[in-house]
């Protein structure tokens, strides 16, 4: 046999071995901002697998480039970005904190995120209008043959879309319009269940009970009275038959929890709940060569890595500046993502970058300490790479998140009001020096990294399931079909209840009747 025919016999081998892959059409609407990073992710392995992708995009996205070698663009046009507003919002909630923890600086935060998620909410309900106004883009769409919908459910027009296309729908998800997606899907008993904000764990004692409930009632008040009419009047305008969004949710195929119970607090779950949390984490890559000769610089001492997240344009000045005298005393290396004005008490030691190979960073042997906000992609992929973390939550998730990560002895958390020169150089000194916080991580990572199956294969399959089967039913529970009293069974307990009640008045009449017979009988002797 000549090489030509020994090539062809070794191409034939090779491609009976790999798994054959109908390329699907997706139509992916994400979210903006951090959340874009988890769905690129995604997007570049259903790409990688022969899959073809279109994804929605505003006029006025942060991060969705309309141009892209992964996807094909669709724009739309929106007026009005909520960049500033989100700004905004980011520097009054620092302020707030820095106040001090009190009923009214509570009362400032909640009111700060309620307002700037109900402006988010009314912007997509606009653009989603515009969508179904447009004939033209519609056809366009329904022309398209789409497989399904991926859509992250933190904003509702995507979950709408697919309705109105009547496409099954996967959902990339942590948080849904209303918090974390687990209490519109699953079983939530609020006495062992933390509410998003709460700052609990899943060992409350009673005060703490109480507080989670009232937690709890907030974020139904949100779905109630601010978020759920937002989209009532486009879901009875354009979806036949009305809907609402927590019944279209709890409609959905499959849902990518970006989330699993090494990290999270065990709980009650669905079988149409997939885990992938950590699915963006990979081992690390060698570092570009300057970065690398800094980070040997720092010898037998380490490395100190800090990034507060893509969010935040800068932290107060006075803040930084107690940050960088702090680092500046310290014998390690400190490489630092910091944007606005540069500390005036920078040290020699430190730093200061506009970006930084975050994942690379945490995977080399000589980072030795992780300071950051709390981001959940930040927290899952210091897990993946064993690195402990001291943690300044800002806002949204972080602090739950750092919660997690204290509760098991891995991190340490340092609030935005406490944090000076003394304060930082303390946790970090303790985080350094005392071994259980990186044994504490390490053993976490050691037990994410032990599956069957990896959470980026494992998105990638349950997709593609979808896909296949045209929806994934059989995975669904009835239950959100149900009344909300039969859910709970109370007209069962009402029937049981009166039943019982009839049965006992029942009873009590006989002996009522029996005794007055009896008095009768017995005047009527002595007559």
């Amino acid at each position: 046999m000549g090489a030509g025919g020994i090539f062809v016999l070794f191409s034939v081998c090779l491609i009976s071995f790999l798994t054959p892959c109908d390329g699907g059409n997706i139509l992916v609407f994400p979210v903006d901002g951090s959340h874009w990073i988890n769905m690129k992710i995604l997007i570049e392995e259903l790409h990688a697998r022969g899959h073809s992708i279109s994804v929605m995009r505003a006029s006025t996205s942060w991060y969705i480039a309309e141009e892209s070698p992964l996807y094909t663009s669709i724009t739309m046009e929106i007026n009005e970005g909520i960049e500033d507003f989100f700004d905004a919002y980011v520097k009054e909630n620092m302020k707030a904190q820095r106040e001090g923890a009190s009923a009214l600086t509570f009362f400032k935060i909640t009111k700060n995120f309620l307002s700037m998620i109900s402006k988010a909410h009314s912007l997509w309900v606009d653009a989603l209008a515009q969508i179904f106004d447009d004939e033209q883009l519609v056809k366009s769409l329904v022309d398209a043959r789409y497989d399904l919908v991926l859509t992250d459910p933190a904003i509702a027009p995507g979950i709408l879309l697919a309705k109105y296309l009547k496409l099954p729908l996967v959902l990339n998800v942590r948080w849904i319009t209303s918090g974390d997606g687990h209490f519109a899907i699953a079983p939530s008993p609020t006495s062992y269940i933390p509410v998003p904000g709460s700052g609990f764990t899943d060992k409350m004692n009673f005060i703490q009970r109480v507080k989670n409930i009232l937690f709890y009632g907030i974020i139904v008040f949100q779905q109630k009275f601010m978020v759920g009419p937002t989209y009532d009047a486009i879901c009875d305008k354009y979806i036949e038959g009305g809907c609402d969004v927590i019944s279209l949710l709890q409609e959905a195929d499959i849902w990518l929890f970006r989330s699993d119970f090494v990290f999270d607090f065990p709980r009650p779950t669905m079988p149409n709940v997939i885990y992938i949390g950590g699915f963006q984490c990979k081992p690390a890559k060698p570092l570009p060569a300057d970065l690398e000769e800094f980070v040997q610089s720092a010898g037998e001492h380490g490395v100190i890595i800090m990034t507060l997240g893509t969010l935040v344009n800068a932290l107060p000045k006075d803040v930084a500046d107690e940050i960088a005298a702090a680092f500046a005393k310290m014998p390690q290396k400190v490489i630092w993502k910091h944007k606005g004005e540069r500390p005036s008490t920078i040290g020699n030691n430190t730093l200061i970058v506009d970006w930084m190979p975050q994942k690379d960073l945490l995977g080399h042997p000589q980072t030795k300490v992780f300071v950051a906000h709390g981001g959940t992609n930040g927290v899952q992929e210091a897990i993946f790479h064993g690195v402990p973390v001291l943690g300044i939550p800002l806002f949204f998730d972080q602090y739950d998140n750092l919660l997690r990560l204290q509760e098991r002895g891995a991190g340490k958390i340092l609030q935005l009001a406490d944090v000076n020169g003394h304060s930082f150089e303390e946790g970090v000194h303790d985080i350094l020096h005392r071994d259980s916080y990186r044994q504490n991580m390490q053993r976490l990572s050691r037990l994410h990294r032990d599956q069957p199956m990896g959470p980026m294969d494992q998105a990638i399959f349950w997709v593609e399931y979808v896909m296949r089967h045209k929806g994934a039913p059989l995975l669904r529970t009835s239950a959100y079909k149900m009344p909300w009293y039969s859910y709970y069974s109370l007209d069962v307990l009402l029937l049981l209840v009166t039943a019982v009640t009839v049965l006992l008045l029942s009873i009590l009449a006989i002996f009522r009747f029996l005794c007055c017979k009896a008095r009768r009988t017995n005047k009527t002797k002595l007559h």
